[in-house]
C-alpha cells in the first residue's frame, strides 16, 4: 500500500479541503470570508452564497477527490497543489490552489492547472 506524506495546512485551508471531501457546499462557503472570492474555469464567484452555489454545481457535475501534497508560497499567497482524480475530463490531474487568507478565513481562491 502506497503511503503519502501528510502535509500541514492552515486551519481555514484544511477546512476547505475537508468540506470539499465531505461534499458540503455549506461548509466550503463557511471557510471563506463573507465577501470571499473564488476564480475557477474562467469564472469569478464572489460572496458565500455564490461560493456555495459554485460548489454545489461542481458536486452535481463531477465525482472527484483531491489529495493535497504540496504547500508553499507564491506571490504572497499560499499555494497548495493537490492530486485530483474522478470522473471529469483529463483525470487524474494536479491542480494548483492559490489562497489568500484574512482573519482565519479564505479571502480569495484561484484554482488552475
Amino acid at each position: 500500500m502506497e503511503m503519502k506524506m501528510a502535509i500541514s495546512l492552515p486551519t481555514s485551508i484544511q477546512a476547505y479541503f475537508d468540506a470539499d471531501r465531505a461534499r458540503s457546499p455549506e461548509a466550503v462557503a463557511a471557510a471563506f470570508a463573507e465577501n470571499g472570492m473564488v476564480r475557477d474555469k474562467g469564472q469569478t464567484h464572489r460572496g458565500r452564497d455564490a461560493i456555495r452555489d459554485w460548489m454545489a454545481g461542481e458536486d452535481q457535475q463531477y465525482s472527484y477527490t483531491i489529495e493535497p501534497f504540496h504547500i508553499g508560497t507564491k506571490d504572497g499567497m499560499t499555494e497548495v497543489i493537490g492530486h485530483a482524480t474522478g470522473d471529469f475530463p483529463g483525470s487524474p490531474i494536479d491542480l494548483r490552489f492559490l489562497f489568500s487568507l484574512a482573519d482565519n478565513r479564505i479571502a480569495e481562491l484561484e484554482i488552475t492547472v
